[in-house]
């Protein structure tokens, strides 16, 4: 007979009490696990990293960088950097005729050397903001004034892209009048310029017109400060008149460096015979100080920068000219305001001479004349008169403070100075004849000596 187990149902409480002990051993399997894979992980992997080896990187593993001038990636950084003589310059070309064959073209440092005979600091010269110059080679013109950086040869003009500027409304005016230059087809015999000179003239006209477009926009505000300075002397106008100072300064600045650029050209005989380049095209040569073409084409645009320049120096001085007016009326009004103010101290002065005789009479102490019929009168009139003498005697001392000369106080005019002998009006006494090869200390000596021989000579007159 087998036995049977008979099972009896949970209760409430023991299915609860079975469910949580399940439970809290599922979570200790589990954090179990989970702490054993973490300290494996933390332990295994950097051996692992050590073990594994990583194959040698080929050449074409790394993407292509692009390089650092190329035209494609010009923004971009790279690891190869072009040399020197591969930079590219980008300018517009002129053909023999006058056309446009190019605009915004590229090209290289090296090729322009080559074929133009120049040297590697020479377009450094275009390439940077540096002083106006003009300079002759064998085969070409270089220039580089304002806003203008050109290479001019026998039959082609190459004008450069002016990095930076801000005037591309006369950059433009520019590229038309040179093609309308170049364009001129007349012989010869007519008296046309060469295609180098016609180009250069191009670059004279633009850069003059420049210069008087910026003189007239800078005089306009300058001579009407100006204007208004002389009828009332103003804060406002007088920092305006230091702005518009600076700017005319600064241009005068750049006139003067035009017209000197101009000027050392001039001065070199050789260069003017060099800038005939379409004669050395076609064999001809040309003596030294043969170039008359060439000088009078530059002297005439060297007298319209002289011209710019003198208006602009002139322009300078009288803005020099009233800063030390309107300084000398400041001074003059400064000195009426401490002149005012020394009156009305003298005048306390002397309020105070008769205040300090009127507290004596005032004070509580037996005077003997308190009780007289005139004791008020007789201390009144007093108080007045010894005030009017201390204010009398201030503004005479004020006056003859006032009046200064050359000879010091008082001058020399004034009663207190006619009773000296030696000494007369600055504008009546003859300078000391100076000897050649004579010092200051010699000359004095000889003087002294001079008027000492002199008073003896006046004392023996007296005596007989």
């Amino acid at each position: 007979m087998e036995d049977t187990v008979r099972l009896r149902p949970l209760t409430s409480t023991e299915r609860r009490a079975s469910l949580t002990s399940a439970e809290n051993q599922t979570s200790a399997l589990k954090h179990r696990d989970f702490w054993n894979s973490a300290v494996k992980s933390r332990w295994q992997k950097p051996w692992q990293a050590r073990q594994k080896k990583t194959a040698p990187l080929q050449p074409n593993d790394l993407p292509p960088l692009p390089r650092l001038l190329d035209d494609a990636g010009a923004a971009s950084l790279g690891r190869i950097v072009k040399p020197t003589n591969e930079l590219r310059m980008r300018c517009t070309e002129f053909d023999g005729e006058g056309k446009v064959t190019l605009v915004n073209g590229a090209f290289k440092k090296s090729e322009l050397i080559a074929k133009c005979g120049l040297l590697p600091r020479d377009l450094r010269k275009i390439d940077s903001a540096s002083l106006p110059h003009i300079l002759v080679r064998p085969s070409a013109i270089l220039i580089k004034i304002l806003h203008i950086s050109c290479l001019i040869n026998h039959n082609r003009v190459l004008v450069f892209d002016a990095y930076g500027t801000t005037d591309s409304h006369t950059q433009s005016i520019f590229m038309y009048d040179l093609e309308g230059k170049l364009q001129l087809r007349e012989g010869r015999s007519a008296g046309s310029l060469p295609y180098e000179f016609r180009a250069l003239e191009a670059v004279l006209i633009s850069v003059t017109s420049a210069l008087e477009g910026e003189f007239e926009g800078v005089r306009e505000p300058v001579v009407q400060v100006l204007r208004e300075l002389e009828e009332d002397i103003d804060r406002n106008k007088l920092r305006h008149l230091l702005i518009y100072s600076k700017k005319l300064g600064t241009f005068e600045q750049k006139a003067r460096l035009v017209r000197d650029a101009i000027d050392d050209l001039l001065e070199a005989d050789d260069d003017l015979s060099d800038m005939y380049l379409t004669e050395k095209a076609n064999g001809v040569t040309r003596e030294e100080d043969d170039h008359t073409e060439v000088e009078m084409l530059l002297e005439s645009y060297h007298k319209v920068c002289d011209e710019i320049v003198q208006a602009s120096s002139n322009l300078v001085s009288n803005i020099r000219n009233t800063e030390e007016i309107v300084k000398a009326i400041l001074d003059a009004n400064r000195n009426s305001l401490m002149l005012l103010d020394l009156q009305f101290t003298i005048l306390a002065l002397g309020i105070g001479v008769g205040t300090f005789f009127a507290g004596l009479y005032g004070m509580n102490l037996k005077n003997f004349i308190e009780e007289t019929d005139f004791g008020f009168p007789l201390v009144s009139i007093s108080c007045g008169f010894f005030c009017m003498v201390a204010i009398v005697w201030g503004l005479r001392k004020l006056r003859k403070v006032q009046r200064l000369s050359m000879w010091g106080e008082s001058g020399s005019l004034s009663p207190e100075n006619h009773g000296r002998r030696g000494r007369g009006s600055w504008r009546e006494v003859d300078p000391q004849n100076q000897l050649s090869g004579e010092n200051r200390v010699d000359r004095t000596v000889r003087w002294k000596q001079e008027q000492r021989m002199n008073k003896m000579q006046e004392g023996s007159n007296e005596a007989l």
